[in-house]
């Protein structure tokens, strides 16, 4: 069972939101906030497997809250949900170490996919989002190319594979059976690779994975 969290300052989105998580028979909603602050301290209380988090809010907005998340509870993944697209929310959310950004205009599959998709480990990010990521990657390809071809040059041969399927989407799961090996050696790859490139979440370094050219 995946135990999420779900802060949101509009009961009546809340509802909505938690009728469409709780139609799949693996989520389960376990707490809801209707502020920033509330969705912090219900996040250390509860200790849910994700926290699905309004961008505005009172007393204290998504992105704050999700970047004291990160320290308070680290254990528990951050996925923004929102009605806005602009791409200085999308920045902000992935600077902070959020795992996934959705829209609330998006399918209401992409919902329960995303949060099964980050729960498991992986990033996730609307196909509005990435279609929006993907633009702002595609000027300066080449210069960011040669940064993060040298950014990848310390890894040894088993973690540039960790990262490329990580860039690819795969999950902690997925990568343990593509490689063979056991989901917490993945991890412990994963962790040492967000070190050693100085990033913060898997989606900074599957973007990483895609510049360097080890994702088509």
């Amino acid at each position: 069972m995946i135990r999420i969290l779900l802060a949101d300052d509009e009961a009546m989105i809340r509802a909505g939101v938690r009728a469409i998580l709780e139609s799949d028979p693996e989520l389960e909603v376990v707490a809801e906030a209707g502020d920033g602050r509330q969705a912090v301290d219900l996040a250390i209380s509860h200790h849910p497997d994700v926290a699905l988090l309004d961008i505005r809010m009172p007393r204290l907005d998504g992105l704050a809250a999700a970047a004291e998340l990160r320290r308070a509870a680290p254990g528990t993944a951050v996925v923004m949900l929102t009605t806005f697209g602009e791409d200085d929310y999308i920045a902000k959310a992935l600077d902070i170490g959020a795992s996934g950004f959705l829209l609330k205009s998006g399918d209401p599959r992409e919902l329960i996919a995303g949060i099964h998709a980050v729960a498991g480990g992986a990033a996730y990010l609307s196909p509005k989002v990435a279609q929006r990521v993907i633009a702002q990657l595609s000027g300066g390809r080449m210069a960011r190319g040669a940064v993060a071809r040298d950014r990848i040059s310390g890894l040894t041969e088993r973690e540039r594979e960790v990262l490329a399927l990580l860039g690819a989407g795969m999950s902690n799961a997925e990568i343990a059976r593509e490689l063979h090996i056991v989901e917490g050696t993945v991890k412990a790859y994963v962790s040492a690779i967000l070190t050693r490139l100085d990033v913060r979440n898997r989606v900074q370094a599957a973007i990483i994975a895609h510049e360097a050219g080890l994702v088509a």
